[in-house]
């Protein structure tokens, strides 16, 4: 998620360097959407992740910031974490760092399951309701339209999930974690 930096994490960084020194074979943990990942359409997970977490403010899509909220809350206690999972492993760094990327993805799924607001817009659970009722329809503009008029007209999405980035479940189950 090009264009954003975390803060912090002095204590992590020197905490690992100092177990670093014990390690021979180095590795690299990536967590999160990883490359190749795509919804049925072809667009990029990692697109549409992005989207969501910073939003799109022409698109109507409000933030709902689960990635910066879970790497807030839970990136203090991954440094120890690591060092104990190196220490248990015989300082193998390639399965220290997979254990880790096991909990850090089940943290990352966790925040997204646990983000609620902003609520989806009516339009958005009308659109739901449409893809309910005809699962082969293709969410284009004019579909958008369509369910804009619907929602005007008073016709109810009622039925359909209000849960923010679960509707297909593709996200969710698209957060992985390699070691290289």
């Amino acid at each position: 998620m090009a264009g954003q930096a975390l803060e912090g994490g002095e204590k992590l960084k020197a905490y690992l360097e100092k177990l670093g020194q014990q390690i021979t074979k180095k590795a690299t943990l990536n967590v999160g959407f990883l490359a190749g990942a795509t919804y049925p359409t072809g667009m990029p997970v990692a697109a549409v992740a992005a989207i969501q977490e910073f939003g799109a403010p022409r698109a109507s899509i409000p933030p709902r910031p689960y990635f910066r909220t879970m790497v807030k809350a839970e990136s203090p206690h991954w440094g120890p974490d690591l060092g104990k999972l190196l220490k248990a492993n015989k300082f193998d760094a390639s399965r220290a760092l997979a254990l880790l990327g096991e909990q850090i993805r089940d943290e990352l799924q966790q925040s997204i399951v646990d983000t609620n607001t902003p609520s989806l817009s009516p339009v958005t659970l009308m659109l739901r309701k449409m893809k309910s009722d005809n699962q082969a329809l293709v969410v284009t503009g004019r579909v958008v339209g369509e369910a804009a008029a619907r929602v005007a007209a008073g016709e109810s999405a009622g039925g359909v999930s209000t849960k923010p980035l679960v509707d297909s479940g593709h996200l969710l189950d698209s957060v992985d974690f390699e070691v290289i």
